[in-house]
């Protein structure tokens, strides 16, 4: 006999939603800016509909299978602790399932790297009744998303049991991102619902903290148009320009009430023809990240260019001039995923590896920087070896043959310092506390 459970949650899903969570459409794309409580919303309600059918199981789905832990796996154990109802559930991860332990049907997280791979998902006790495709702008096309999405809508279920399909997603600032173009069809269809929600449709008291919106403030007062693309999710388009420049602060020394906890190193190589770079930044005890020097080697128009070994005790003598300044070993080294050479180098000549950035395309490298540099925590110490990364990023463009299209380009042209930035705040962006 399944046990009556009743939990008010009034308190835990502002009034703005209900028109989409009490719709009767099947699919239900819920969009906005960051900090709105859609993905909060969306896991609150899996859990009540799934108590509701002894039957039913819940598929979960990221573009990437290693996002699933801390995010839509985390964000479903969270709302079965809010309901109190973590008694019924077992929490397993390997793989990643949620099961009631009453009936053995539960709530299954998978990446969608393979699409034909989910087509062939077999559940062995009910049905899957529930889908959500969380970060929907992370996924390559529609085409992708409806492939599994079909596989599952097609089964027959008891009468009046019908698949609920949800879409969770952040709008790209590219307006000829897919998916932009794609919700502006599905928007009035028969059996969709698109709701567009942000931080300000947050009206339930101790949901977001003072703390919170301060930094969404800071971001507001910083660069407006960023914060209409981070927070209230309007798509913005990207310009032709990338970088707010008034966002890199120059100071003329370290400051004196605060301190380095950790320092990052960061290399764009370029060998024959290009510059090869290091950033050495120092994070501080406030969360800051400070530009603490610079090595720029450019073989342009010189007979004689160096070769790996000659860059591996440059980098090294650079590392070891920062470590002695500063009074803090490495914390982390990051190089160009596509480079061997001058790590393989490094390794031979020191024992250590360089770690390899796992690199996005080119908008979301850049979206990440944008967001600390919006915040206000970007400083770059005034010193002649800094010069080059300012003068770079302050020349650093899109392609504007490329705005029109889903995946735009930067101008390759003096960008080493560009790219190495990028690298270093990808690699590194929860010690630097980014929320992506």
């Amino acid at each position: 006999m399944r046990k009556q459970i009743t939990i008010n949650t009034d308190n835990m899903i502002c009034p703005h939603f209900d028109r989409v969570l009490f719709s009767h459409c099947l699919n239900k794309v819920l969009k906005g800016g960051r900090g709105s409580t859609k993905s909060s919303v969306i896991s609150l309600q899996l859990v009540m509909d799934f108590l509701q059918d002894p039957q039913a199981n819940v598929l979960i789905m990221r573009k990437v299978a290693n996002t699933i832990e801390l995010s839509v796996y985390e964000q479903i154990k969270w709302a079965i602790y809010m309901l109190h109802v973590d008694s019924l559930f077992e929490f397993k991860k390997s793989p990643y399932r949620i099961v009631d332990k009453r009936n053995g049907t539960a709530f299954y997280f998978s990446g969608v790297d393979d699409p034909q791979k989910l087509k062939s998902m077999m559940i062995a006790k009910g049905y899957v009744r529930y889908l959500w495709f969380e970060e929907l702008a992370e996924f390559d096309s529609w085409q992708e998303v409806d492939t599994v999405r079909a596989s599952f809508t097609r089964k027959h279920l008891p009468p009046g049991a019908h698949v609920v399909t949800y879409y969770s997603y952040n709008p790209p600032k590219n307006p000829y991102e897919w998916i932009n173009e794609w919700v502006s069809q599905r928007d009035g269809m028969p059996n969709w619902y698109v709701d567009h929600s942000t931080y300000e449709d947050v009206t339930l008291p101790n949901i977001l903290s003072q703390d919170y919106i301060d930094e969404i403030n800071t971001v507001k007062q910083n660069n407006y148009d960023y914060y209409r693309w981070m927070y209230l999710g309007e798509v913005i388009g990207l310009g032709t320009n990338i970088y707010n420049m008034d966002n890199f602060e120059a100071i003329d020394k370290l400051p004196d009430d605060d301190y380095i906890t950790n320092v990052y190193y960061s290399v764009d190589t370029g060998h024959e023809v290009s510059a090869t770079t290091c950033g050495a930044y120092g994070l501080t005890k406030k969360g800051n990240l400070i530009l603490l020097d610079t090595y720029y080697y450019s073989p342009q128009g010189k007979s004689h260019k160096k070769p790996p070994s000659a860059l591996s005790n440059d980098l090294k003598s650079f590392i070891d001039k920062v470590t002695e300044w500063i009074g803090k070993q490495p914390t982390r080294m990051t190089i160009d995923s596509a480079e061997g050479a001058l790590d393989n180098q490094f390794y031979n000549d020191y024992g250590i590896h360089w770690h390899k950035v796992n690199k996005l395309k080119k908008v979301d490298m850049i979206d990440r920087v944008q967001d600390l540099l919006a915040q206000g925590r970007f400083y770059y110490l005034k010193r002649p070896e800094n010069e080059i990364f300012i003068a770079e990023h302050q020349k650093y463009q899109w392609d504007e043959n490329t705005l029109q299209s889903d995946d735009p380009k930067v101008i390759k042209e003096d960008d080493h310092t560009c790219d190495m930035f990028q690298y270093v705040v990808r690699d590194n962006e929860r010690d630097f506390g980014l929320k992506w």
